[in-house]
């Protein structure tokens, strides 16, 4: 912005948590809302589940004029029926082939990754619908057709994202880009859609790569259930070498019981080389339940980092991370190889 405070945009995109959104809508009522799902994280900071869900709904009904929400999240279709009678609402979903890999706090909640089947007829239309998903590439059905389009995202939870923001951006361009005191028409193709999404990088530590000495490091942020099962599938465990931090900082959630939801059978075969962070011994405890071998264990994520790089010297690796470890180790990866930065 300038000195005076102005800002030159004409549209503010904010992704905020469930807590802080609630400060932001008593100050700034949103015209769009996309509502993306519930699921047990930080259940230190927001309880269960309903008591997320309730501040969802409150943000929903700040709303101004249209909202998005996930058709495959019973708790958010939920919301969106209860605004559909003063907004326009749409939904992101997913095909019927897919929803085993997506499970919903439900499904972990009934003690199984597999969700309960849909009849597709009675489910409710999408407006975008993930209907196949492939090695950076992706095919989404929007108005009955399918497009396909490559991809630079990586895993599976950014592959459906992908059409929550899809979803959102047809909703803003079908109601019109409010400047100042007028409406500024845009149009975009579904084409030109695609195509812009085409070229959206991660974001840093979702699946974000560096290298390090000659080969491959990803950084795969995780901090719930879901989040880690979809990760440990979206990245193979064969030929990688992978480490686990996982703090219980105020930004992570205190609670770290949910690494109990999470099924790290697939890290059996390569084991994990080196676990780190503030709970890195309930981690490793954790990985010993599901006969996942554990290389060592070192709380500081510096001496983690440092050990992890000299034992796996000439192999890619794969660091899964909480969001303050994600942030630590960032950091001190910065002093060793080119590291994007952050505002």
């Amino acid at each position: 912005c300038s000195l005076a405070g102005r800002l030159d945009a004409d549209i503010a995109v904010l992704e905020l948590d469930e807590a802080h959104a609630i400060h932001f809508i008593a100050r700034v009522k949103p015209r769009f809302t996309l509502l993306l799902n519930v699921l047990r994280d930080q259940l230190d900071r927001f309880g269960e589940i309903d008591a997320t869900a309730k501040l969802l709904q409150r943000i929903a009904e700040a709303t101004t004029d249209g909202l998005v929400v996930n058709r495959e999240d019973p708790l958010l279709e939920q919301t969106g029926a209860s605004q559909a009678n003063r907004l326009e609402v749409r939904s992101f979903g997913l095909s019927s082939d897919l929803r085993a890999m997506f499970p919903s706090d439900d499904d972990f909640h009934r003690g199984t990754a597999a969700p309960v089947r849909v009849d597709e007829a009675a489910r409710s239309d999408a407006d975008v619908t993930l209907t196949r998903v492939g090695d950076h590439e992706a095919t989404f059905r929007i108005d009955g057709v399918d497009h396909h389009t490559g991809l630079k995202l990586e895993g599976l939870y950014n592959t459906f994202n992908a059409a929550a923001a899809l979803a959102t951006v047809r909703l803003v361009l079908a109601g019109g880009v409010k400047q100042q005191s007028d409406a500024l028409e845009v149009h975009a193709t579904t084409g030109e859609l695609l195509a812009s999404l085409a070229n959206v990088r991660p974001a840093f530590g979702r699946g974000e790569q560096l290298e390090l000495d000659g080969h491959t490091l990803e950084l795969v942020l995780v901090k719930n259930p879901a989040g880690f099962r979809l990760a440990l599938a979206s990245f193979p465990a064969a030929g990688v070498a992978s480490m686990i931090a996982i703090n219980d900082q105020y930004a992570d959630g205190r609670d770290m019981s949910w690494l109990w939801d999470v099924d790290f059978g697939t890290l059996a075969e390569t084991g994990v080389d080196t676990v780190s962070g503030t709970r890195a011994w309930d981690m490793a405890l954790r990985l010993e339940h599901d006969d996942v071998n554990v290389g060592q264990v070192e709380e500081d994520p510096q001496r983690a980092l440092a050990e992890f790089r000299r034992r796996t010297m000439g192999q890619p690796r794969r660091i899964y991370c909480t969001y303050t470890a994600m942030l630590a180790l960032r950091k001190e990866l910065a002093t060793l190889t080119k590291v994007e930065e952050i505002w």
